[in-house]
């Protein structure tokens, strides 16, 4: 097997896995491996591909929590259906901007991935929550501003998905991360139509990707349940790494 295509796979099972347990933040690691443990050497077919790949592993993992019965449907879809638009907004933005310029502000929205991760949930949150126009009226706008952050960065922004499902409708954080993916697997979907037309998605590792995030699913769902006494703490060390990679993407766009 390519060597390019075994490192894809295993990153994709990475992703995969991070992306299932905890919601959102796993995504942002796509593309970082991609330039760097892959070696893909354009920014904008690294965020492309990964964008893909990104968006069929959140619907694999999103048909599991829907299985779970973890998932708020008309919340998801209130905060999905605007940020669709927003994110192919984003997608058409980037584009125009040069790789390395790009992933400067990448690199800035991995740190905020990782810092928004170090935050606790104010509280337990309503297991029964349900839609209204109150509701609507908030989760609109932050899908939409959430959307275009993540067309832009070619992320899932699953990071700040979760967090606005909480503050806008009260849900708990394991309804939140659940209900994440459903704007993760649209604005992935839109982001990487968007880079498909101009030619920045490269096919095999895209399928590579998608492979492995199939086995990264799979162990996600079942490390989930064990981590749930502990899931602060695990996001915390996850937190880390995130900026950790953040420091790294930006020194080396730095240096080109």
């Amino acid at each position: 097997m390519d060597p390019s295509l075994l490192a894809a796979a295993l990153s994709g099972a990475v992703v995969a896995l991070l992306l299932t347990v905890f919601g959102g933040g796993g995504s942002v690691l796509a593309t970082p491996l991609l330039l760097y443990v892959v070696g893909v050497r354009d920014a904008h077919v690294a965020i492309g591909t990964s964008a893909a790949a990104v968006a069929v592993n959140a619907a694999v993992g999103l048909a599991a929590q829907a299985r779970a019965g973890r998932v708020k449907w008309p919340c998801a879809l209130t905060f999905g259906a605007p940020g669709l638009v927003g994110s192919l907004v984003g997608a058409h933005l980037a584009k125009a901007i040069s790789g390395g310029h790009l992933l400067v502000g990448f690199a800035v929205a991995m740190a905020a991935v990782g810092l928004s991760m170090f935050r606790a949930p104010r509280s337990p949150g309503d297991p029964d929550v349900h839609i209204d126009p109150a509701k609507a009226l908030r989760l609109v706008p932050a899908g939409a501003a959430t959307g275009l952050a993540a067309g832009f960065f070619g992320i899932g922004g699953g990071f700040l998905i979760a967090p606005g499902l909480m503050a806008a409708t009260g849900m708990t954080l394991a309804n939140a991360a659940a209900s994440s993916l459903v704007s993760v697997t649209l604005f992935g979907a839109a982001t990487s139509l968007s880079y498909a037309a101009s030619g920045l998605v490269d096919g095999p590792l895209f399928v590579a990707l998608v492979g492995g995030g199939g086995l990264g699913v799979v162990a996600g769902v079942r490390l989930a349940p064990g981590l749930a006494s502990r899931t602060l703490l695990a996001r915390r060390l996850f937190a880390v790494m995130v900026i950790g990679a953040a420091v790294y993407v930006l020194g080396r766009a730095i240096a080109l």
